[in-house]
């Protein structure tokens, strides 16, 4: 069934019934449960076969009896409550993007392009694109650990006993996250001079990767532990090099360990292998991201 440009789709009877019961598996329970959220129809026929099961009319006779039993004047007169409209779809887009357009991260990766700006062209630094390149690919992975678990949230063991919490809401925000810090970066390595530094797009996947690591890691952990240890791995391997250059050859130093590490099908293969392997460890972690770890 569609409406104007979007496919609308309800739940079938199998599924409802299967709901109704209790022998839908608990990730198809969630996923109909959401989509309860905003459809009347299957809402109403979900609440049609819930009545009719056995629990149900044994609660509804149960509830008769003690209304039966009580005195007219204590029996409950309560008007049919009239529908809540739920939530305008800005706030709950903007409520699902989390701190990572909410909070101080936004401002701080500006703050980052924006300094390397000022150092390549306004301070005449030749290494600034090094510069960049060694910093972004932990931006994306503070805006994670900024925006998902029991630090992040108030409501957040509410949240993530919900349909719409969980893994599902933490790899929204994390999409979030990289839609704003990957663009924007790569821009500004763009703008800046080369000076022997890689490609200014080169660290988008390594980027990712990380990002997806510090996720999958998070399970055992907790965001900000994860998101410290894999920062904190990057830059150790980047920036180990670097104290120990002579006197001006600190900038030469890190573009050709950031190119070790970034140029090449090896490196980029690597990457791209490590970001597989984190999304395949997710998939399998899912049900952790219910009760990640306060740490």
């Amino acid at each position: 069934m569609t409406r104007g440009n979007a496919r609308v789709w309800h739940a079938c009877d199998d599924l409802v019934a299967r709901y109704a019961d209790g022998s839908l598996p608990e990730p198809d329970a969630w996923s109909l449960e959401k989509h309860l959220e905003g459809c009347t129809e299957c809402a109403v026929r979900v609440s049609r076969a819930v009545r009719g099961t056995a629990p149900a009319a044994l609660l509804a006779g149960v509830r008769e009896g003690v209304l039966a039993a009580a005195p007219p004047a204590a029996r409950p007169r309560v008007p049919a409550p009239a529908p809540v409209p739920g939530p305008p779809r800005a706030a709950r887009l903007l409520w699902a993007a989390g701190p990572a357009v909410r909070g101080a991260w936004l401002p701080a990766v500006l703050l980052v392009a924006l300094g390397a700006m000022a150092l390549g062209f306004g301070g005449g630094f030749h290494g600034a694109r090094a510069l960049l390149l060694a910093i972004a690919p932990v931006v994306p992975v503070a805006g994670v650990a900024l925006s998902y678990g029991p630090h992040a949230d108030p409501l957040y063991e509410v949240v993530a006993a919900t349909p719409a919490g969980g893994l599902r809401l933490a790899l929204t925000r994390t999409a979030v996250v990289l839609a704003v810090c990957l663009p924007l970066l790569t821009l500004t390595g763009l703008l800046l001079p080369a000076s022997g530094a890689p490609a200014a797009a080169a660290w988008l996947l390594p980027g990712l990767a990380l990002s997806l690591a510090t996720l999958a890691l998070a399970s055992f952990t907790g965001c900000r532990t994860a998101a410290g240890a894999t920062a904190g791995g990057w830059l150790c391997a980047v920036l180990a090099p670097v104290p120990a250059a002579p006197g001006g050859e600190a900038t030469q130093r890190l573009a050709e360990q950031l190119s070790r590490c970034l140029d090449g099908a090896g490196a980029q293969g690597a990457w791209a292998a490590a970001a597989a392997l984190s999304a395949a460890l997710l998939a399998a972690r899912r049900p952790a991201y219910d009760r990640l770890p306060r740490r």
